[in-house]
């Protein structure tokens, strides 16, 4: 194990470090998940990893794992219509704030994957560049976080499948965008996105 990897695992058998982790800040539609993660160091948990390299059966296989070993996990979705009052910005932010404030037992530290730190946190907070590829509890969070989405965006997907949502989640594909400029946004799209705006413009001109 590395002096770094030894660091971090001697932290989180003093204290209860949160990982915490986002999925979905980029698609055009559905919420933004956001995680947090404090894992047992008693149950150590196998193949844990960024969600974005491992394969969904791992990403599948990993989650109920993740839930039934670790001390403590909450997963906040954050829906589109926030994210169009607030900024997808300050509402992972917010979701981040949400997520560690909801852990039982609570965080003495939260150490959050990328170069920000939400204000409002319930307990001290680290950011950490690439903390998904560095720190277990932030991958934890990854794959809740992921998982999470992908399984909101498959019932989006049985309420409007003209979308397309089960293959590209809200992402703006060539598909989505297609399928976007023709029906127009559903619901669960982000208005404040550009390319939804445009679609909301064409329909009210058409």
């Amino acid at each position: 194990m590395s002096l770094c990897g030894d660091l971090f695992a001697s932290t989180a058998r003093i204290l209860h470090v949160a990982g915490v982790d986002e999925a979905g800040r980029g698609p055009l539609a559905g919420p933004v998940a956001v995680a947090a993660v404090i894992l047992d160091p008693g149950r150590p948990i196998e193949g844990l990893d960024d969600s974005k390299k491992l394969s969904l059966k791992r990403r599948e296989a990993l989650f109920p794992l993740i839930q039934a070993r670790a001390l403590a996990w909450h997963v906040e979705l954050v829906p589109a219509d926030e994210i169009d009052r607030i900024n997808i910005l300050q509402a992972t932010l917010t979701g981040m704030c949400r997520a560690v404030a909801a852990l039982r037992p609570a965080a003495r530290l939260a150490r959050i994957d990328g170069n920000m730190l939400p204000p409002g946190l319930p307990c001290p907070g680290e950011a950490l560049v690439g903390g998904d590829a560095r720190e277990p509890a932030i991958m934890a969070a990854s794959i809740l976080a992921k998982v999470s989405r992908d399984r909101w965006m498959q019932e989006l997907h049985a309420a409007f499948p003209v979308y397309g949502f089960d293959a590209h989640k809200g992402y703006p594909t060539a598909a989505h965008l297609a399928a976007l400029a023709h029906h127009g946004p559903c619901p669960a799209h982000r208005r404040s996105f550009a390319p939804v705006r445009q679609a909301l413009h064409a329909q009210a001109i058409a």
